[in-house]
């Protein structure tokens, strides 16, 4: 297969799948009371998870806005033929992409998404992407904190039953008629002048807290 028909044909094909799969459980949604508040006064967030939880979350964003009133956001995708994939797949949930990495052009990335949160919108991130270390943050998501004054909603999705790929992040797939859930964490703000070392600490393990949470939540 060409790689202009692969561009062309994966996300259509992915989000397909996910649709599907999607429409086979019901979401149990935890923390989004603290968030709703913020959804009507049109406060930009900065939400935040882990590479290895992010299969579901374009749905997620998508069911969100339809059952709860949630907005779009706007996620990173890299310059690559790979990003143009990613940012191709999450179009048909009706997100946008600012193109960039942390690898390559991530000032310009961080700039970009600077400018979206400041303009009034949400963006989501992937702080231990693109290619890890796994579950250990990496120093954009606080930067863009503490330039744009928008809080950091950490963000977890679990489902059970489910598998983890034999990858760098153990990215969970769920099954068909899996239990689900959503959790959100407490909104973390970064003032300018914080010590960006302890603020990364803290969302690090609220991160993992939240995604804790979410495997209890399907367990019982």
């Amino acid at each position: 297969m060409s790689s202009a028909a692969l561009t062309a044909w994966a996300p259509a094909a992915a989000s397909a799948i996910v649709v599907s799969l999607g429409a086979t459980f019901r979401v149990r949604a935890v923390g989004i009371d603290r968030l709703m508040p913020l959804w009507a006064a049109g406060r930009p967030l900065i939400y935040a998870v882990w590479h290895g939880r992010i299969v579901m979350m374009p749905w997620l964003n998508a069911w969100l806005r339809r059952t709860r009133g949630a907005r779009p956001v706007a996620v990173l995708a890299s310059r690559s033929r790979d990003g143009e994939i990613v940012s191709r797949y999450v179009a048909r949930f009706g997100l946008a992409t600012v193109r960039g990495s942390s690898s390559r052009g991530g000032a310009g990335a961080l700039r970009a998404l600077v400018a979206a949160v400041r303009a009034g919108g949400d963006v989501a991130v992937v702080p231990d992407g693109p290619r890890g270390p796994r579950h250990q943050l990496q120093p954009g998501v606080v930067t863009l904190a503490a330039l744009t004054d928008a809080p950091i909603v950490p963000m977890a999705f679990s489902a059970r039953p489910a598998r983890r790929l034999r990858s760098w992040d153990e990215q969970l797939i769920p099954l068909p008629f899996a239990r689900s859930a959503l959790v959100f964490g407490e909104p973390i703000s970064v003032p300018r002048d914080a010590d960006r070392e302890r603020a990364a600490k803290d969302v690090e393990r609220a991160l993992n807290d939240a995604t804790a949470d979410a495997d209890r939540q399907v367990a019982s």
